[in-house]
């Protein structure tokens, strides 16, 4: 694809990743990039992915092929507003937004159409900021692209393209769809384990049973809980329709649970877990989803000083990078009592196969 010029409103882990990402793929392509900190601008520039930084948006903006809005949702629709008359007729705007329906219905309302196509990587980290951006984040990352009816689709097929070039996996789709969508596979689960998780702090007994036994499968089905409270605050108060309206249907079917336990038709409950194994099993492992998925691995070792490190040792001799380890206090599923997380799968992999070697047990749960 052609060389192209690229502007970004933000530099953190997204805004920052797919900058480095479009430097990879192509060296040609110009970044001009804009950040409130002063520390990431350098950065950026130092690392060679911004071949010019600001502290200002205006004209120097004003003839970039995509503009790439990276900031928080209420930021992104203030930079709007502000580049409505600084960019060209052939600027594209585009943003990465978990949540679409708002900064869509403010295209519309500035007379932007044209110039808007809507995005969303679904692609993260727990760490934050530029310093933790990868040109790799993206890769193997759904990323949607939300266009408008105005906009012309040579642009979209463009976008696409790029999309495709920063490794990730391009899906268009239309806006109202993309947040019913992500509102049952990511928002409605990030407020159940939520809420769940605040169960169990609310109905512990009095010596707090429950938080010494919350481990293995508890732990794992409520990680997302420890999400940023204020991120979610924005979504949900973004996406609030889409969410109830599944939220009610979540609550629908756990009536319908209460009811199948209540007559004793326990047949029912070894249908409903069939059906959800069976659908879960058919979910593509190719690509990343919006929750990221942690590979983990539990081995056996015996109770005495050293244990750990010697582990530990083993995988660092090969290569193999821990993402996190720890003890787990209890046996709930699993023999063992080390818990080693990593990046990704066929490291995992690769860890258990060297682990298996120098005779150790080991338990993977996929």
């Amino acid at each position: 694809m052609r060389n192209l010029k690229l502007g970004f409103i933000g530099l953190g882990l997204i805004g920052g990743s797919i900058a480095k990402a479009a430097k990879k793929s192509n060296p040609d392509n110009i970044i001009i990039a804009y950040n409130r900190s002063e520390k990431s601008r350098i950065l950026a520039y130092n690392d060679k992915v911004a071949d010019i930084v600001t502290n200002k948006v205006d004209e120097i903006f004003h003839d970039c092929d995509y503009i790439f809005l990276c900031t928080p949702v209420e930021h992104n629709i203030s930079y709007l507003r502000i580049l409505k008359d600084i960019i060209s007729e052939n600027t594209i705007i585009t943003d990465v937004g978990s949540v679409k329906g708002n900064i869509h219905q403010a295209v519309k309302e500035l007379g932007m159409e044209k110039n808007f196509i809507g995005g969303h990587p679904m692609a993260g980290s727990e760490k934050t900021g530029y310093e933790n951006a990868s040109s790799s984040l993206l890769e193997n990352a759904y990323y949607a692209i939300t266009p408008t009816e105005k906009v012309h689709t040579k642009r979209v097929d463009e976008l696409y393209e790029f999309v495709k070039s920063t490794g990730a996996i391009p899906v268009i789709v239309d806006f109202s769809k993309h947040d019913y969508a992500v509102a049952g596979i990511s928002h409605v689960p990030h407020l159940i384990a939520s809420s769940l998780v605040n169960l169990v702090r609310d109905n512990d007994t009095d010596d707090e049973l429950m938080k010494l036994l919350a481990a293995g499968g508890f732990k794992d089905i409520t990680r997302i809980a420890s999400s940023s409270p204020e991120m979610w605050e924005q979504i949900c108060s973004t996406n609030t329709e889409n969410i109830i309206n599944l939220l009610e249907k979540y609550v629908d079917s756990l009536k319908s649970v209460i009811e199948i336990l209540s007559e004793n038709k326990f047949k029912d409950i070894n249908d409903m877990f069939v059906k959800s194994r069976d659908y879960r099993n058919s979910f593509s492992s190719k690509a990343h989803g919006p929750i990221r998925e942690i590979y983990t691995l539990y081995c056996d070792i015996v109770d005495e000083s050293g244990a750990i490190l010697k582990i530990a040792g083993i995988l660092a001799a090969n290569g193999i990078s821990i993402k996190n380890i720890g003890i787990v206090n209890n046996r709930e599923f699993e023999n063992g009592v080390l818990r080693i997380e990593f990046y990704d799968k066929c490291v995992r992999d690769e860890a258990a196969n060297f682990l298996v070697s120098n005779n150790y047990t080991i338990y993977i749960n996929d």
